[in-house]
This record gives structure tokens, C-alpha cells and sequence, in this order.
């Protein structure tokens, strides 16, 4: 694609509405070094040198188009504790409203918190809750979802599998006639009918048929069927270093390699992939000319370490 085209699908972009249902997550980051093992137990200390909070889940999706200059309404759940006050704070500050997320005082916010020394990951600890919402709450983001997608040209579902994405919020889409893509969890994936493109990675393809993608028949094989299975207009499967493939109905495969030189971190960058993805549709590219662009978007954002958004000047200096 000509840098030409790219700069007008971006222009674009600052017009388009998107809407964003899903787990909203924030990722805490302690940043330090490791000098000794510990006395107590065979394990590394490390001595903290700073902290920092980034977007996750769905929150990152959201940060990705406003990174890219749309206009992105995000709907879903957060705990009333400090967690979750960081992360509508961060929302703000990005631009994103919080009008459509909502506050549950029974459950944790959900946080990933991951201890960094010498740009290695130590360890991840994980603050969640995967039990359904209570009534009261659920009742509460039905309401929200139905606010966020009021004018949006295209949804994007972040499912994490985190209570968010369930049987009710799906089948509200598909009455409204929403045209939805899906970032997916294995397990959910019955809910997904009818989507417009689903964008899982190739262990969640070949964990939809509880098997493993080996070779590039097995791949094609779970691609296919996924397409008939979830009745879906696309299934794109994200592939890491070798890139992603493409299976449409009635059509051959479609390759697009990798566009990262390095690969740093992978920490999110399906919810970039997803992004990217529905903010070209939204913009009025072609499929094909959306996928070159998140393919681009996430061999920016793989060079960096945890999550972050590819802003629409990285992805025109990606066609120069």
C-alpha cells in the first residue's frame, strides 16, 4: 500500500466512531534490578527503582484509537478501588471517556503486575475475577454497551474472559445490526457468531477444536473451519514473528508476513492488531488495506516493552 493511501485511511480515521465492550485491565510495571539472590528461598531481589501504570485489555484497544486520532467509547467493568481510580484517571488523560464503564464495588479491577529487572520480566502477578457479574451490575453495563454503540460504525469485543463479554452483551449487538470484530478467549468462542472478523492467535484457533497448529494444513484446516463454524465474514490469526493469515468464505488463504524488524515485547499486541483493524474499517478501507495496516502497527509496537499504540505518523513512516 502507497504511503498516499495510508495518510488518507488516518485523515479518515479522526472522523470515525468506534465502539470498545469488553475487560478492562490496567498493567502495573515495577521497573528495577537484580544484584542478589534471596536468603529465604532460591529467587532473585529486586531493588525498585520505579513503578508506572499503562492501558489494558480492552482499555488498551481504546488507547490504540485514540492513539490513531478516532473517537473511541469504551464500555465495561471496573472494581471502586484504587486500581480502577488510576485507570479512569488514565482514560481521561488519554482522551477516552469513562461515561460507559462501570463501577462494581463486589469485584477487584483487573491488574497485571509485572516486576521488570534488566528489561527481563520476572515474574507476573495477576488481581482478577472471572466469576459472572452480579445482577445489579450486568443490568448496569447492558446500559453502558447500549450508550457506547449508540452511532458507532463498527464494535470491537476485547474478551478476556473476565465477566464482560457474555451471551447478553452479544446478542444486544447482533439485534442493533452492530458490525462487530472480536479479539477472543478460548471457550467463548460459541458467542461469536456472525462477527466480522475474529482475530484470534494460533493457539486460540487450535484451541477452539482442542488441538495444536503444527504445520500450515493444520493452520488452514482450524482457519477454514473456524470461518464456516463462526459464520464469520473473516478470521484473521495472528501468527507472532510469522506474521498473520487470512480466511475468508469461499477463498484462498492470505498471507502477510511480519513487518517488524525486532521483537521486544508481544504484551498487547493483539489489542493493537484488533484496534488497528476496526479503525480502518471504520474509515472506510478495504479489509485487505485495514490487516496491511495493523500488521504494521504491531510489528511498531512489539519493539517496545509492555503495551503501548501505534500514533498514525509511525504507520506512515512504516509505507515510506
Amino acid at each position: 500500500m502507497r504511503r498516499k493511501r495510508v495518510r488518507e485511511i488516518c485523515r479518515a480515521m479522526k472522523r470515525a466512531r468506534i465502539a470498545v465492550v469488553g475487560d478492562i485491565m490496567l498493567d502495573r510495571y515495577i521497573w528495577g534490578q537484580v544484584e542478589r539472590i534471596s536468603p529465604e528461598a532460591p529467587v532473585p531481589v529486586v531493588a525498585v527503582a520505579e513503578t508506572s501504570v499503562r492501558l489494558g485489555g480492552a482499555a488498551n484497544v481504546a488507547w490504540n484509537l485514540a492513539a490513531l486520532g478516532a473517537r473511541a467509547d469504551l464500555a465495561g467493568v471496573v472494581g471502586k478501588d484504587a486500581s480502577g481510580g488510576d485507570l479512569r484517571r488514565i482514560l481521561r488523560e488519554r482522551g477516552i471517556s469513562t461515561a460507559a464503564v462501570v463501577v462494581d464495588p463486589r469485584r477487584p479491577t483487573t491488574e497485571k503486575i509485572r516486576i521488570v529487572a534488566h528489561n527481563q520480566q520476572v515474574v507476573r502477578a495477576d488481581i482478577e475475577s472471572g466469576a459472572p457479574l452480579a445482577d445489579e451490575a450486568a443490568a448496569k453495563l447492558l446500559a453502558a454497551v447500549r450508550r457506547a454503540i449508540a452511532g458507532a460504525r463498527v464494535v470491537i469485543v476485547s474478551d478476556y474472559g473476565k465477566g464482560v463479554v457474555t451471551p447478553a452483551v452479544m446478542d444486544l449487538l447482533r439485534a442493533r445490526n452492530m458490525p462487530f470484530l472480536i479479539d477472543p478467549k478460548e471457550g467463548h468462542f460459541s458467542l461469536y457468531r456472525g462477527a466480522l472478523a475474529v482475530t484470534p492467535n494460533k493457539k486460540e484457533a487450535a484451541g477452539f477444536y482442542n488441538r495444536k497448529i503444527r504445520t500450515d494444513d493444520e493452520l488452514e484446516l482450524v482457519g477454514t473451519s473456524l470461518v464456516v463454524d463462526l459464520d464469520a465474514a473473516a478470521v484473521l490469526v495472528t501468527r507472532g514473528e510469522e506474521g498473520m493469515t487470512l480466511f475468508e468464505p469461499r477463498k484462498k488463504p492470505r498471507h502477510f508476513p511480519t513487518r517488524a524488524s525486532e521483537v521486544y515485547d508481544v504484551t498487547g499486541a493483539g489489542d493493537t492488531v484488533v484496534g488497528v483493524l476496526g479503525a480502518g474499517l471504520a474509515a472506510g478501507a478495504t479489509l485487505y488495506e485495514s490487516i496491511e495496516l495493523a500488521n504494521a502497527a504491531a510489528g511498531i509496537v512489539i519493539k517496545e516493552l509492555g503495551t503501548a499504540a501505534a500514533r498514525a505518523e509511525e504507520l506512515e513512516e512504516a509505507f515510506a
